[in-house]
């Protein structure tokens, strides 16, 4: 039995799912935080019972955000879906997170998670997101559709360290710049609106973006994962950054500020914050801090870390991405009109008809296992996320993958997916 209703009030949708042996799939209730809570930490880390809290506890967000298995009472595995957005050049796309997976080590293998990512992204789908995106273990997540796609940023050892500057400190909560009016403190409910203003213009320059949402830029202030800092100018943020503090150092991310002397300042009060603690910071290359740190830190491992994406319906999300298509095409100077674009993902294909004002709506069809007989591309399902968000575009992904090759109209091709630049905020920090 699978019953979707709405509960007294019609102000919250409830999921009850039978599974096997009896168990039973449904909305999370507030009789269940404390065992949600000592199931995340028990499989996760100290603290996740915090992060799921401020989530289901936020009126933005709610108990109907996050789903239980139950066996009898007790509470044997959960999930957490959250709302996200990401913009592709200007273009912001609805999108779903699930965090806060956990089951207990003697219901494991028994397909709980399983029934929970189909939970979430069913109520993804309800809600209008066009993908899914997150960070999580390797490989696991390509059980459920997921694939790697967008390159996380690596966090690089900080070698060159800022010395104080000179003068007087301005007190406890100030950093060593403080003789030239600056302070860096933890972040209050105050700064929200500084932390996206300062967090928008760093990503303004990135391709692909995603922010934080509102909800989650409180959460964050809250929670014990990570301080979230500002600079202070004379009294007016300029520069932010979040730091966790690890077991053999600190993790120094989201770095973001106003200009070259914001993000020295920024740096400097790091530094003088975590003082004998060696730093690591995440590069953002394209931000204020990005280029003016690069200098003073060590070398990217050569691992590759990347966010997982998930395209649930590959016509709607072409569709979405519609109005961006056609202004790459405008602006290569390629003249189509009258053709289509056509875009075989092998069990199914997508054409968009070029009229003089742009790219038609997209029409799906069925199988079309050789699109370049039809002038268009292939590109496997698993290879759309990377094609629409990833750093190779589909010159890059041809010569990565036998099963994504942009047919006879290279050009074409060449010119309406290229490469991209990313840069994602999530709940939790990249290693």
């Amino acid at each position: 039995m699978c019953a979707w209703g709405w509960c007294a009030g019609h102000t919250r949708h409830v999921t009850i799912s039978d599974l096997p042996g009896g168990l039973v799939l449904r909305t999370a209730r507030a009789a269940d935080l404390d065992q949600i809570g000592a199931l995340l930490v028990d499989r996760g880390e100290e603290g996740d019972d915090v992060d799921h809290r401020l989530v289901v506890q936020d009126d933005d967000a709610g108990w109907e955000s996050c789903a239980v298995v139950v066996d009898g009472d007790r509470v044997v595995s959960t999930a957490t879906l959250l709302d996200e957005t990401v913009r592709v050049d200007g273009v912001v796309l609805p999108a779903g997170q699930v965090e806060l997976v956990a089951t207990a080590t003697d219901h494991e293998g028994r397909g709980h998670v399983r029934a929970l990512m189909e939970w979430a992204h069913e109520r993804s789908r309800a809600r209008g997101h066009v993908l899914q995106v997150m960070i999580g273990i390797p490989y696991f997540y390509r059980l459920f559709g997921y694939e790697y796609a967008i390159d996380i940023p690596r966090a690089r050892d900080l070698v060159d360290a800022p010395g104080p500057a000179a003068g007087p400190a301005a007190g406890p909560a100030a950093g060593p710049a403080a003789a030239t009016g600056d302070a860096l403190r933890p972040a209050t409910r105050a700064d929200l609106p500084h932390l996206a203003r300062l967090q928008d213009a760093a990503q303004a320059p990135y391709d692909v973006a995603a922010p934080h949402p509102e909800p989650r830029r409180r959460w964050l202030l809250d929670h014990g994962g990570s301080t979230t800092w500002v600079l202070d100018r004379d009294g007016s943020p300029v520069a932010t950054a979040r730091a966790r503090v690890d077991d053999d150092a600190v993790l120094v991310a989201e770095a973001a500020a106003e200009d070259d002397d914001g993000a020295d300042a920024l740096l400097a009060g790091l530094v003088a914050r975590y003082p004998g603690r060696p730093l690591r910071v995440v590069h953002r290359p394209l931000t204020v801090p990005g280029r003016r740190w690069e200098p003073r830190l060590g070398p990217a491992g050569e691992d590759v870390e990347q966010y997982y994406v998930r395209v649930p319906d590959e016509g709607a999300l072409l569709e979405a991405l519609r109005p961006v298509l056609s202004a790459r095409l405008a602006a290569s100077g390629l003249d189509r009109t009258g053709g289509d674009v056509v875009v075989s993902t092998f069990r199914r294909h997508h054409r968009l008809a070029v009229t003089a004002d742009g790219l038609g709506p997209v029409r799906t069809g069925g199988a079309l296992q050789s699109p370049g007989a039809a002038g268009g591309c292939g590109v496997a399902p698993d290879a759309l996320g990377p094609l629409l968000f990833g750093p190779h575009g589909i010159e890059g992904l041809t010569r990565r993958r036998p099963d994504v090759y942009p047919g006879p109209d290279s050009e074409l091709m060449t010119a309406l997916f290229p490469p991209r630049t990313a840069d994602l905020l999530t709940y939790y920090l990249p290693w």
